[in-house]
Formats: structure tokens, C-alpha cells, sequence
């Protein structure tokens, strides 16, 4: 077992053929690619690392059993990260937050502005801001330009996942880059030094993204980030392995005092993880 307890901030848990994909699922993973959470457990433990924020996938819509099943046999080990409708019932987000669920997460990518601008969102994020929970983007490029009004009107906590997903090719003065930046100086924003494969363009140890990771931690101190390995790795075209991928913290934070904040101080305060 791990000497120090440590939280993988970002992946995905599939149940198997016994929970089915929604009808509109935007994809369906290759077998290779659909991880349980028995499995990610022990991804966990061999690379040295005891806890985990699950994030809701999305083939199975706003089915959350995978993720709340794992969070209840995991004894206090996992946390969650839901999908929701915007009219979902107080009730029913009451009934979350007792099985482990700390946010919901809205995808720019997929979705559009859609889970922020459609009847009942104004609602859902005042409760949302309510009960502290966070709104985790999911976006790319310049998606998050057109969401920061909605966000800085809801006045509630976000957290971006794999730090925007910037295009290198166009530098760290992007418009969607800069508005990542200005959501990171307000205090009230986390940010994911996760998937750094899907921003790269040179491929394994991906130091092309470098500059901007830097940028963005400064922007959020390390107060604000956590770590994040995107297991089970879905809708890739390479392969992706997990020790790599985590081994990129360790040339972004030379520090291991910087490391430990990231891996276990900051995640268990924003999430309510105990060892």
C-alpha cells in the first residue's frame, strides 16, 4: 500500500454490459478502453496513489449508478463528479450529495452552451452555488469565451478539466486561454493539470504544453490545482499509459513539498477526502 494517501483528480469508471449506454450516447468506448472501478483501484495502488474523483461518463447520460456504485464501495476513497438535466429536482441533487457527488459537469465540447444557457440552468447553478458544489467544464480552444458570462453571472465554483485543452500552435494569448487565466485569478476556480495527450502535438513527454500548464498554475496557485490521469483513457487514437502520463507532474512540480499539495492537501480539502 501507498505510505501517503494520494488522489487521482479525473477518470471515468464503465460498469459493463450490465448498465447499457444511453440511446444518444456522442460515443461508445472500445472494449479496451472501458475500466471498472475494481480495475482503476488497483491502477491506483500500484502507481503509488489511494484515492479518486470520478467524473460521470457520458455514454451513460445522466445515469450516475457507475460512479455512485464505485463511491459506495470504495469506503470513503471516492468522491463524484455527476451528470445531470438542468431540471433535475432538489431532492434528487440532495440524494447525491449523500452518495459522494461534489459537482456536476457541463461539456462545451459536446453540448454547447446547452448545460448553462437552457431553461432551468439559472436554477441548477443557484442550487449548485448553494450547496458549494462545483461546475466542471469540459471545453477546448476558445469554448470557454462564450461560458464565462454564464458562469461569472451563477457566481459558483468551476473547475477545468486537462487546463482548457488550449491549441499550442496559437500560444498562450488565445482568447480561450487568457479567460482559463482570468477564471484562475478569481480564486473561486480549480483547475485539472490533466490530459496533457489531448492538447499536445509532439506526442510522449509532451513538453509542448509546458509554457501553458505554468501559466495556468501561477494563474491558480497551487492552492487551486489538482492532478488528474483521465484513466481510462477514452477516445484516444495512441496509446496511453498511466505511469507516463503521471510522470508528467513531476517535471511540471520539481518540488515534492509542490507535488504533495497537488496530489493530497488540495484535493482533500476541495473534495472532503480523509486518509
Amino acid at each position: 500500500m501507498p505510505d501517503e494517501p494520494a488522489v487521482d483528480s479525473h477518470a471515468h469508471v464503465f460498469c459493463g454490459p450490465g448498465v447499457p449506454f444511453a440511446r444518444d450516447a456522442v460515443y461508445r468506448p472500445h472494449e479496451s478502453q472501458i475500466g471498472t472501478a475494481r480495475y482503476f483501484t488497483a491502477v491506483l495502488a500500484s502507481h503509488g496513489l489511494t484515492h479518486g474523483l470520478l467524473v460521470g461518463a457520458q455514454p451513460y447520460g445522466i445515469n450516475n449508478l457507475c460512479i455512485i456504485s464505485a463511491i459506495a464501495a470504495s469506503r470513503g476513497c471516492f468522491k463524484g463528479i455527476a451528470l445531470v438535466r438542468a431540471d433535475i429536482a432538489d431532492r434528487d441533487l440532495d440524494r447525491l450529495a449523500e452518495q459522494g457527488i461534489v459537482g456536476i459537469r457541463v461539456n462545451l465540447m459536446t453540448d454547447g452552451l446547452r448545460g448553462l444557457a437552457e431553461p432551468g440552468a439559472d436554477r441548477l447553478l443557484a442550487r449548485i452555488r448553494e450547496m458549494n458544489w462545483f461546475v466542471q467544464i469540459h471545453c477546448q480552444h476558445d469554448e470557454l469565451v462564450e461560458a464565462m458570462p454564464y458562469l461569472q453571472r451563477a457566481g459558483v465554483r468551476t473547475m477545468i478539466d486537462h487546463f482548457g485543452r488550449p491549441n499550442v500552435e496559437r500560444g498562450l494569448d488565445q482568447p480561450g486561454f487568457q479567460a482559463l487565466l482570468e477564471l484562475g485569478r478569481t480564486g473561486n476556480s480549480v483547475l485539472k493539470l490533466s490530459g496533457p495527450f489531448r492538447s499536445s502535438r509532439e506526442g510522449w513527454p509532451y513538453t509542448d504544453i509546458d509554457g501553458f500548464v505554468q501559466a495556468a498554475i501561477e494563474a491558480f496557485t497551487l492552492d487551486n490545482c489538482v492532478w488528474g490521469s483521465d484513466w481510462p483513457f477514452v477516445r484516444v487514437e495512441e496509446r496511453i499509459d498511466y505511469g507516463p502520463n503521471r510522470a508528467c507532474l513531476d517535471r511540471w512540480l520539481p518540488n515534492a513539498a509542490d507535488r504533495r499539495r497537488v496530489l493530497w492537501h488540495t484535493p482533500a480539502r476541495l473534495f472532503g477526502f480523509s486518509a
